[in-house]
């Protein structure tokens, strides 16, 4: 009974965050303000964007993956994002605290195939060790 309940719970959170997560809606944001919000954050996006593709991910984690990527995707936040220098404050606080959730669906592939990306778009230094850091 009590398991039914958190599964109505958990569908009913995730469907009001569906309407502020997308693929479509988290890669044309990553598009268009990556340079702007930075390497870490992108890189924290990242990872969480991969660790919710992972099967073995329960659905209550991957509930509060997609409230951090909606988050970071909703336009109007606590801290507009576009203020300078402090605009995705608010959105790495909650990607952050997301990856903390779901560290231990974090392994070294998971990592590989965001730094993957992130070379891709950053070039070959980027450092990525303010996640990391976390993620220890």
């Amino acid at each position: 009974m009590v398991e039914k309940r958190q599964e109505s719970i958990d569908n009913e959170i995730m469907q009001q965050h569906d309407t502020h997560y997308s693929e479509d809606k988290l890669w044309a944001k990553i598009k268009k303000y990556a340079k702007k919000a930075g390497s870490s954050v992108v890189y924290a996006v990242l990872i969480l964007y991969f660790v919710l593709q992972k099967e073995e991910v329960p659905k209550k984690d991957k509930v509060i993956i997609i409230g951090a990527l909606g988050y970071f995707i909703f336009p109007f936040d606590l801290i507009p994002d576009m203020a300078v220098g402090v605009g995705y404050a608010d959105d790495i606080g909650a990607l952050v605290a997301a990856l903390v959730r779901v560290a231990m669906y974090i392994d070294e592939d998971i990592k590989q195939q965001a730094k993957a990306k992130l070379t891709d778009w950053f070039g070959e230094d980027v450092d990525t060790s303010d996640i990391d850091d976390q993620l220890v």
